[in-house]
């Protein structure tokens, strides 16, 4: 008795699988721009299809004079691009790859032209005159899953790896498209899979010749597959920060030179800065690298008593940014004492649980009680935004602040909300499975649990996914890739 097909088949009597097994035929080749539209030194044309090699063949020719269609897998080959008119657009490289051993799994051609934005478009023309169309975003990277060269969370590596701001999350994105993710989300998934065949095989066929079960080996299972997706669902907030950033409002009175601050840090005029105290009356947003770490940074109107009706509504902006962030920067102007608008500041920046106080304008001297800063916000940092001074102590102040939590494994952070959220509710259906079997109910109430699981972890990986959910990944795809 082949336990594993005898699962698969009352699985699928149960859960409609959308995924996709083996390789799939697409039965047009498409064609995309995958340098984007700026000049640039190279431009690549990508092809992916039955006849990506054929068209290719239509409108380059090797100095050498053989055909990409007899040449071997992965070599350039220098030669000419012919336009629609059989005109030499480019002297260029060309190569091709053959499925299934390419990134799509099928057959795959590249043209690597000058980065020329005419040239490009009049590659892609001829491409077109040769029965080829235009890819749509993503839709290379989505042949790839659909042909089974990587699974779903790898493809969605492939974006993040994209739009990486830090070289952390760029070393995340990497490690999930080696399979960081999918790989202990399988092993969990294959676990629960063994399980299932069984209690399936002793229910079903009580007269053959199987092992009885034995619910502490159960347990395990189900405790092991619970403490996995437990810890991957641990980082889903260092995931969050380490994608999108952290939303830092820099606050303080009118006049203590947040704006000057906000362009010190981020390298240029960003704010307009004026002696006059209410310059600024609503948000600013910039983003800011600090080592490993992104800041989202939000400049704020001056907070104070104000009778000025814009002002005033730029100060409860001003308070919304600070409740709304993760880090609170409060900055003071060092070369005043601290008045009752200071003291307001302190108020607010002390019910943020992280916060740093910047002492600015030290190139004007010292008359703000810098103890009572450190008493109510630690650390007092002293910088003058207009010379430059104590402006790298902050950035280092702020991601020593923010590194937080242990070392772990690259690409086992999670920065997908829609894995994180499969992940969550297999996490709750294999608990629910674990207290039932110690509970002693039937067996049927455990596999349901469990089939509800595997159903969720499929939608990680991409074993169980409907094509409009499909759909929406690939969207967010660039056009090429």
């Amino acid at each position: 008795m082949d336990y594993q097909v005898l699962w698969i088949i009352k699985f699928c009597g149960v859960i409609k699988f959308y995924g996709f097994i083996g390789r799939s035929t697409m039965p047009d080749t498409i064609a995309a721009i995958a340098t984007g539209g700026a000049v640039c030194a190279v431009g690549i044309i990508r092809l992916s299809g039955p006849e990506a090699i054929a068209a290719v063949d239509r409108i380059f020719l090797a100095k050498s004079g053989i055909k990409m269609c007899d040449t071997e897998d992965r070599k350039l080959v220098y030669g000419a691009l012919m336009g629609g008119n059989g005109a030499v657009l480019d002297l260029c490289l060309c190569t091709v790859s053959r499925g299934p051993h390419s990134y799509t799994g099928e057959d795959t051609a590249e043209l690597h032209c000058h980065g020329s934005p005419v040239v490009l478009a009049e590659g892609m023309r001829a491409l077109f005159g040769a029965g080829v169309r235009q890819a749509a975003a993503g839709e290379f990277t989505k042949r790839a899953f659909l042909n089974g060269r990587m699974d779903l969370s790898q493809a969605e590596a492939v974006a993040d790896l994209i739009e990486a701001e830090t070289a952390p999350a760029a070393q995340n994105a990497a490690g999930q498209l080696q399979g960081a993710v999918g790989g202990r989300i399988d092993a969990v998934y294959n676990a629960l899979v063994d399980l299932s065949a069984h209690f399936f095989a002793v229910i079903d066929y009580p007269d053959e010749d199987i092992d009885d079960f034995e619910l502490n080996n159960y347990a395990s299972v189900l405790s092991g597959a619970e403490t996995t997706l437990r810890n991957l669902l641990e980082t889903v907030e260092r995931g969050r920060v380490m994608k999108d950033g952290v939303k830092t409002a820099i606050i303080g009175r009118p006049n203590v030179g947040k704006s000057s601050l906000l362009n010190a840090l981020v390298g240029y005029e960003r704010a307009i800065v004026t002696p006059v105290a209410g310059t600024t009356r609503d948000t600013i947003e910039e983003k800011l690298r600090v080592g490993g770490v992104l800041l989202r940074l939000t400049d704020t109107a001056g907070i104070r008593e104000t009778s000025d009706e814009v002002e005033r509504l730029g100060v409860e902006r001003a308070r919304g940014a600070a409740s709304g962030a993760a880090l609170v920067v409060a900055v003071f102007d060092g070369s005043a004492p601290l008045g009752d608008d200071d003291r307001i500041v302190m108020d607010i920046a002390a019910a943020s649980e992280k916060k740093l106080a910047v002492v600015n304008k030290s190139d004007l001297g010292t008359a703000a009680d810098i103890g009572e800063l450190e008493r109510r916000l630690g650390t007092a940092l002293i910088v003058s935004a207009r010379t430059g001074d104590g402006v790298e102590a902050f950035a280092r102040a702020a991601e020593k602040l923010l590194g937080g939590g242990g070392p772990v494994p690259a690409g086992e952070i999670l920065t997908n909300q829609r894995q994180a959220e499969a992940i969550g509710q297999a996490l709750e259906s294999v608990g629910q499975a674990l207290k039932a079997l110690n509970a002693g109910v039937t067996p049927d109430a455990v596999l349901t649990e469990i089939e509800t699981a595997l159903a969720a972890l499929g939608e990680v990986t991409g074993k169980t996914i409907r094509e409009d959910i499909v759909g929406r990944i690939f969207e967010r795809f660039c056009v090429g890739k």
